[in-house]
């Protein structure tokens, strides 16, 4: 059976880095990240690629239908047993299709959703710091925290009467983070 993890935190929290590190010291961790699958997939050049690309660009949720296809497909072909996904759920619908999924499914049990805590000033100064991309704006960067904190509560409440809610503080060094999420997730398979 496969244990899923899915890492949840505001635009620049950490949470892909962090995810990418731990699962770089361990060879049974397979890290995805939403945003890296999909921006693949918008590099491809597909046709998919392009109705993500007309979302994100504008800092907007791509459809549930397509991500959770993406997610799916990405944990059922996973090399290794315990699977990392970061930047999923973004929104009560996201969050609530996959547990609609999850509760049919034999392979696959979601274990924890980690929480990495920024304060929105902290976020705002790492993604303008990194600047990667078109979406790396203070225009952009407001929505996409919008549309991060307003669903925010509900998930938090949802994962925690689950009892797989667990907070990390991000406003630490990385090794910090990295040191403790990990801890947990070695403690949690």
């Amino acid at each position: 059976m496969k244990k899923l993890f899915l890492i949840i935190g505001a635009p620049g929290s950490g949470k892909t880095t962090d995810a990418e590190l731990i699962a770089a010291q361990h060879e049974d961790i397979t890290h995805y990240s939403t945003g890296d699958m999909l921006r693949a997939e918008v590099a491809s050049g597909s046709e998919r690629g392009e109705l993500i690309d007309s979302f994100v660009s504008k800092g907007n949720l791509v459809p549930i239908e397509i991500i959770i296809e993406t997610i799916v497909m990405a944990i059922k072909n996973a090399p290794t047993d315990v699977v990392v996904i970061d930047g999923y759920p973004r929104s009560v619908e996201q969050m609530m299709e996959l547990d609609r999924y999850l509760v049919d499914e034999d392979e696959v049990e979601l274990v924890n959703v980690i929480e990495v805590e920024v304060s929105q000033e902290v976020a705002c100064e790492r993604v303008l710091g990194r600047a990667r991309g078109a979406d790396d704006n203070v225009e952009v960067f407001n929505n996409r925290m919008k549309v991060y904190t307003e669903p925010l509560e509900e998930i938090q409440i949802f994962y925690k009467a689950k009892d797989v809610l667990k907070k990390i503080n991000g406003e630490r060094t990385i090794e910090e983070i990295v040191e403790e999420m990990d801890a947990f997730i070695q403690s949690r398979i």
